[in-house]
């Protein structure tokens, strides 16, 4: 069962990825690759890493996907620039199926296992999240309190920066 998961997320990561590219639509394309990060997040749960898979759906696909897609919405980017690159899907086509033939052979070479085996958890508990919480706030505090600040400061530069009545010099 694993597998079929395991070959399910793989499916849909490379061809969300190939759809992106493909895509003529921007919008389109920051929604697929939201797609392939949600599908890089099951492959990283299949492999134990909860909190890789957690950050990997909250940060990107969440937070950096959507500043990415409403971006793409002010610049107003739905139409596109036509005759510019025609030599641009020959060439991604040629470069797509030699990328595709060796793992292509890969797999038909390996010969897979009548009973698959589980990978057991690993014995220190990494990619857990009490495992990264428990080093968080023992071992890498101060480290993390300083990264905090920083960007509270950034954070508080921005808003200062941005509001009306505000003027910057450019001296």
């Amino acid at each position: 069962m694993e597998l079929f998961f395991f070959f399910f997320f793989a499916l849909v990561a490379v061809g969300s990825g190939i759809a992106m590219i493909v895509q003529r639509n921007p919008i389109y394309s920051v929604l697929l690759l939201i797609m392939v990060m949600v599908s890089l997040a099951g492959l990283f749960l299949m492999l134990n890493a909860q909190f890789v898979a957690i950050i990997q759906i909250v940060v990107y696909a969440g937070a950096i996907m959507v500043l990415f897609l409403f971006v793409v919405m002010l610049l107003n980017l739905s139409r596109e620039e036509g005759g510019a690159f025609r030599i641009q899907k020959p060439v991604a086509g040629v470069l797509a199926v030699l990328l595709l033939v060796p793992i292509g052979t890969m797999i038909s070479s390996t010969v897979l296992p009548d009973t698959y085996t589980q990978i057991g958890e690993s014995p220190l508990g990494l990619g857990e999240v009490e495992q990264i919480g428990s080093l968080l706030f023992t071992r890498y505090l101060l480290p993390a309190e300083i990264a905090a600040v920083l960007l509270l400061i950034a954070i508080v530069g921005a808003v200062v920066l941005t509001r009306k009545g505000v003027i910057v010099s450019r001296d």
